[in-house]
């Protein structure tokens, strides 16, 4: 059994069946990525009213080092009491973008949440100031004070049939994509202003013919497409030629790919 079957967050995505296929980033990679992307997510903590049922808030968060979500609440906060209460807690972040929202990327991370350490506050502090500048207005507050959650298990969920758990020693030990920050600029240039080279890349490199064509996702090794064909939507990934490392680097293997795609589109 190959390394790819028994680590199902490493999958390859085949496009040119002549090109040397370079492996997708982990779900690992992925959720370090969008965790360090989004900056509002829904905390689920355990009721103390209602005890063992779950009780969700809307909950702005930093990142520290390591990706643990940090969050500044005050314990007047329903769920701060829930969470002096039980530690137990989930937080589930999920993508921005248009279309069907199921269609984009989405984490879950359960775990506990607890209070900052004290030797520890100061960094935490600076990083969610770093974030939220209108915080510092009731910072101070005594009834203020710094929770992170430590994970204990991630499930990852990318679109329609991706999906797997992360373990917390690989989502700590993952880098966030070079991309990461490029990317909605890359997506809104390639869907704007490039959707008949997106058409064309997928019918040589996919073998798809489409007549509407829209980036969804790019990071360092490729991107994601989804497509309206004759039948039906359909998605799929087409690796860059080489791994990029900035946003004009995905530029210029863009337009290589689609200047190499363009003869073998007419045979």
């Amino acid at each position: 059994m190959s390394t790819a079957e028994m680590n199902p967050s490493r999958k390859h995505a085949f496009t040119d069946a002549g090109a040397p296929q370079l492996p997708e980033p982990t779900y690992a990679e992925r959720v370090r990525t969008l965790v360090s992307l989004c900056t509002i997510a829904t905390l689920s903590t355990v009721s103390r009213k209602r005890p063992a049922y779950p009780f969700g808030s809307l909950m702005p968060y930093s990142i520290d080092e390591t990706g643990r979500p940090i969050f500044l609440i005050s314990d007047m906060a329903m769920h701060t009491q829930n969470i002096q209460a039980d530690h137990r807690a989930s937080l589930f972040v999920a993508q921005a973008g248009d279309g069907d929202p199921l269609g984009t990327a989405r984490a879950t991370l359960v775990g506990d949440v607890l209070p900052v350490p004290e030797d520890e506050v100061g960094e935490a502090r600076q990083r969610y100031l770093s974030r939220y500048e209108n915080s510092r207005s009731w910072v101070d507050f005594k009834d203020f004070s710094f929770y992170r959650l430590q994970p204990l298990d991630i499930y990852y969920v990318g679109g329609f049939g991706v999906m797997g758990w992360v373990t917390a020693e690989d989502y700590r030990s993952a880098k966030v994509d070079p991309l990461a920050d490029a990317a909605p600029k890359i997506l809104g240039h390639m869907n704007s202003d490039h959707v008949p080279a997106m058409i064309l890349l997928a019918k040589v490199h996919a073998g798809l013919d489409a007549t509407e064509a829209a980036m969804t996702a790019v990071d360092r090794l490729g991107f994601h497409l989804r497509l309206k064909t004759n039948d039906g939507m359909k998605g799929t990934r087409i690796n860059f030629l080489h791994e990029v490392q900035d946003s004009d680097e995905a530029r210029k293997v863009l337009v290589e790919m689609v200047r190499a795609a363009a003869p073998k589109a007419t045979h």
